[in-house]
């Protein structure tokens, strides 16, 4: 079959590769709101939702579209999309589509948006798919993908560093498995460890035991301060207890610019967008 006929077959193919491309806002609108086919056999013949055409803006880093559809479809861009797109109705997709993709931008708007819409509250805090994701926040795949960055931006967001997955593990449980499992990417491990720490002034994780079992082991790790802190053999440090302090107090739906803001020294602020260019403050 050539490409004209498979074009004609599948007209839904055209909305998607126009994302890909980048086309201009006003004619993805014109595709999205017209009528078509999905790629499905039997479909019926149907437009694309403001949330469906905001996954495909997502994967393929169209700021533009993603920002119209945020602002003229606030709440419709983030409700749940059709079940092509994603089974389970409590979870956040759209959120979880950042973090896998490295959308920071975009994934800044989306956190904006859901502090303005009433009923976000949980939002930051919803489990993924529990069949493609096992239950993991964005917070937790963040982690997972070593974005230290968007690690931060979630958490000052108000994503819980407590949420468990459907294992009962924390984001933190995720990155003690990293820096256990190997030595690769370790300054990339340390720097999601050290957000999470400033955000949990109470420690509470799933691997406690295990650090307890093999304190030799664990303490070559994480070295021996930060390994005695987390099992609570040490208190934090009085750097930590200040930025747990500050950061805790700072609003969600202002950050980061509010931590711009903050009367101290600019090499201790933990902005995403000054961690790639400078060397990232040692919490230890």
């Amino acid at each position: 079959m050539d490409d004209t006929c498979k074009q004609r077959k599948f007209p839904s193919l055209l909305f998607y590769q126009a994302v890909r491309d980048l086309k201009p806002v006003w004619m993805l609108e014109d595709m999205r709101t017209m009528e078509t086919f999905y790629w499905e056999e039997n479909a019926n013949q149907r437009t694309y939702t403001p949330s469906e055409a905001l996954l495909y803006a997502i994967v393929h880093d169209h700021q533009a579209y993603a920002q119209y559809l945020l602002s003229h479809y606030s709440g419709e861009a983030l409700a749940m999309p059709g079940e092509r797109f994603c089974c389970c109705p409590s979870s956040a997709p759209h959120l979880a589509m950042a973090v896998r993709y490295d959308r920071r931008d975009i994934l800044s708007l989306i956190l904006g948006v859901a502090h303005r819409l009433p009923g976000m509250g949980s939002y930051m805090n919803r489990t993924g798919c529990f069949h493609l994701e096992d239950g993991k926040t964005p917070l937790h795949l963040a982690c997972e993908l070593l974005r230290s960055e968007t690690v931060m931006l979630l958490l000052g967001n108000g994503a819980s560093p407590q949420a468990e997955d459907h294992n009962g593990m924390t984001p933190l449980d995720v990155i003690l498995e990293q820096l256990w499992d190997s030595k690769v990417n370790i300054r990339a491990k340390n720097m999601c460890l050290d957000n999470l720490l400033m955000f949990m002034p109470e420690i509470r994780f799933k691997l406690k035991s295990s650090l307890q079992k093999d304190p030799t082991c664990w303490t070559k790790v994480l070295g021996e301060d930060k390994f005695n802190y987390l099992i609570g053999n040490k208190p934090a440090p009085l750097f930590l207890i200040a930025m747990q302090r500050i950061l805790l107090q700072l609003p969600p739906e202002q950050f980061p610019n509010s931590l711009d803001k903050l009367p101290i020294p600019r090499c201790l602020k933990p902005l995403p967008e000054a961690s790639r260019q400078r060397e990232h403050f040692k919490m230890f």
